[in-house]
């Protein structure tokens, strides 16, 4: 049975998701020709969905897994597939999306179709998220935007709104109880703080 957030959780929420994210957050890799695509890692999505939504505030299922093509030239497996990944919070509210993965020219075909097969739900996963705001990947979508983050990678001076930038200390609710001095070593014992 769904569970509303409270209202103040909403207002939170609403007011994290629309920041767009800071460049520590983001990646770049080759794309086709010579462009270059911004995204966001899986593992890193994963991170700020629980910390917008809390560890318990969502879940995601796998709503079909589709092999596309499965192919074995001289001894090599090239193999790709779709996934459809839904994301539902709490509330009962969802979004969902397609995703796509592929292993090309792979000694063996187990493996193969493991790293399709993964890569096609993050992918998924990944583009459902994106669905509920900026800060879960949505930025990434809007040229203006990346265009500006590139150049504050760089290290140059640009003129966009910081403030519109989703930082650590923003998912920080108690901050006055936080002490960001805190640090872990091989010494630390978590029940010391």
């Amino acid at each position: 049975m769904p569970c509303e957030f409270s209202q103040k959780q909403k207002e939170r929420i609403a007011k994290q998701l629309d920041k767009s994210l800071g460049p520590e957050y983001l990646s770049v890799r080759a794309g086709f020709g010579s462009t270059q695509l911004t995204y966001v890692e899986g593992w890193m999505i994963i991170s700020l969905a629980n910390k917008i939504f809390g560890f318990d505030g969502w879940s995601s299922e796998i709503k079909s897994m589709t092999e596309e093509y499965c192919e074995t030239n001289d001894g090599k497996t090239s193999v790709g597939y779709t996934c459809v990944c839904r994301v539902t919070l709490r509330s009962g509210a969802y979004k969902e999306d397609v995703g796509f993965g592929s292993a090309d020219n792979q000694k063996m075909k187990g493996p193969a179709v493991e790293k399709a097969k993964k890569e096609a739900a993050t992918d998924a996963l990944k583009r459902a998220l994106r669905q509920f705001g900026n800060a879960l990947g949505n930025c990434c979508y809007d040229k203006e935007y990346i265009k500006n983050v590139r150049k504050q990678t760089g290290f140059k001076k640009v003129s966009f709104d910081v403030k519109k930038i989703l930082k650590t200390t923003d998912l920080i609710e108690n901050k006055e109880n936080f002490d960001v001095s805190v640090s872990f070593s091989q010494d630390n014992d978590i029940s010391d703080l």
